[in-house]
């Protein structure tokens, strides 16, 4: 093995650690925070614990991928990784929910350099062949951590200081930065390009001011809400407007609007949607209205989870033969066929049917991400791989916030106009998925009003997969990247 190939082995290594610290910590400060926030007071704040890193990390995931272009990887990713070090380590000492949620958006600041950033690199070590393999282990990296964030939340908060929840990242982030430094190479870049910016801070703004409005629709008053989407509109316009003046600016239109690189972010974008309602309202459904326990839940989304890394490496494996192009439009008809299973859900059902529904959406999802973020770094040259990349993991963030949103608040209308026994609380909802019994209401009723919510909500997942069909027939026929490798090779 050549000392090139052992340096890219180890920058990968180096990577996954750096993408794990951001994959386990959704999952182990969820387990967590209950009995932090227990401690910390300020229950009504308790939210902002987690709206605030994705706030942050959404805002200026395109900030630092285009900075990356300009500056290089490396300088960014390591300045990722010290913000988020830094904020793991002051969200160890918060003293109340208000110093918590201020080092929770240092810390969303940091995953929005390291994410984008990171899977550039691989775009930059790796030709597109050879980078659905690596992409498939970064997703082993998020199926992984999803079973173990929850253990190890649970383990630290009854054998250690919770603190630790934040400060486990610190290990495996000196060991991420030691990596990038000793083994990344750079060739020096002589480009020089100016800085938009005020573009990057009215971006920031308006994705701010709309993440607060999607995340907080349920919680905050209505003035609140119009105000979030007023500041959201405003600002929106004023970028557009510093866009098309900068020399240099920080969302080029040209960029985003490429017919490869549209298409496949508007894809993602819609199955980023479709599987946070995945995620969020399968296990409910399993535990409600199939009366199965949380182990049973929790294996009928594990699937997910098994299926997403299979499709991945299935699909890294294949695209050279076959071409990204029909292995995308392939995940456009798995995706809907696993949603669809879930659709069909009724009472009766089978917690097994539940389970398949699961992997198939991850199996589709699996193909698809791999084909999407392949497509639009080979759309572009080493000058624009970075923003290219970061339009691919904005799309997704901003499509997972969006379909929370939109899927919630169809259950949430579902349950309010629970036919024929009134509006279904949260208190009640909270006893049957408790064991408790609801209050005022028998469990088989609320149970029937759930599933008539829940069968909607799925229904509403399910023509968001469908959107994700008409998108990928939109990806255009190109050479690199539809005809098998061999083919292309044979006419070079």
């Amino acid at each position: 093995m050549t000392e090139k190939r052992v340096h890219r082995g180890l920058v990968v290594a180096a990577i996954m650690a750096s993408m794990a610290m951001i994959a386990i910590e959704a999952t182990i400060v969820s387990t967590a925070m209950p009995q932090i926030a227990a401690q910390l007071g300020q229950l009504n704040l308790y939210s902002w614990v987690f709206s605030s890193f994705l706030l942050t990390q959404t805002a200026t995931t395109v900030v630092f991928g285009k900075l990356s272009d300009i500056y290089g990887r490396k300088p960014v990713v390591l300045f990722g990784i010290a913000v988020f070090l830094a904020s793991s380590l002051l969200a160890g000492f918060a003293w109340s929910m208000p110093s918590m949620i201020a080092f929770r958006l240092l810390q969303g600041v940091g995953a929005g350099a390291i994410q984008p950033v990171a899977m550039t690199i691989v775009g930059d070590l790796f030709p597109g062949r050879e980078r659905g393999k690596v992409q498939g282990y970064l997703a082993s990296v998020w199926a992984l951590s999803a079973v173990v964030g929850p253990l190890l939340g649970s383990f630290i908060i009854h054998s250690l200081p919770w603190a630790w929840v934040f400060w486990i990242n610190i290990p495996v982030g000196i060991l991420a930065a030691f990596g990038f430094i000793r083994f990344l190479h750079e060739e020096k870049q002589t480009r020089t390009a100016s800085i938009d910016i005020l573009g990057a801070a009215l971006f920031a703004v308006s994705i701010s001011a709309l993440m607060v409005a999607l995340t907080e629709v349920e919680a905050a008053t209505p003035l609140y809400t119009v105000g979030a989407v007023l500041v959201f509109v405003v600002s929106l316009g004023l970028f557009l407007w510093q866009e098309r003046r900068a020399e240099a600016p920080m969302v080029a239109p040209d960029l985003w609007l490429r017919r490869p690189i549209a298409a496949s972010n508007i894809a993602i974008f819609f199955a980023s949607m479709a599987i946070m309602g995945l995620t969020t309202f399968l296990p409910m459904y399993v535990q409600t209205v199939l009366d199965r326990s949380p182990l049973v839940a929790g294996f009928a989304l594990t699937m997910l989870l098994i299926g997403w890394p299979a499709g991945a490496t299935f699909a890294s494996r294949m695209f050279p033969r076959f071409g990204l192009r029909p292995i995308m439009l392939v995940a456009s008809l798995v995706i809907p066929t696993g949603a669809f299973l879930l659709v069909l859900l009724t009472p009766e059902s089978s917690p097994a049917q539940a389970g398949a529904g699961s992997l198939i959406m991850g199996v589709g999802m699996g193909l698809l991400n791999i084909c999407a973020l392949v497509i639009t770094q080979e759309s572009v040259g080493w000058s624009q791989r970075g923003s290219a990349t970061a339009s691919n993991v904005f799309s997704r963030n901003l499509g997972s916030t969006l379909g929370a949103s939109i899927l919630g608040a169809v259950l949430s209308y579902g349950l309010a106009h629970a036919g024929g026994i009134g509006a279904i609380s949260p208190e009640q909802l909270r006893g049957l998925l408790d064991g408790t019994g609801a209050a005022a209401i028998d469990a088989a009723s609320v149970r029937m009003a759930l599933q008539a919510a829940l069968h909607v909500t799925f229904l509403v997942m399910f023509v968001m997969t469908v959107l994700i069909v008409p998108v990928c027939l939109f990806v255009p026929k190109l050479l690199d990247q539809d005809q098998p490798v061999e083919a292309a090779e044979a006419k070079a």
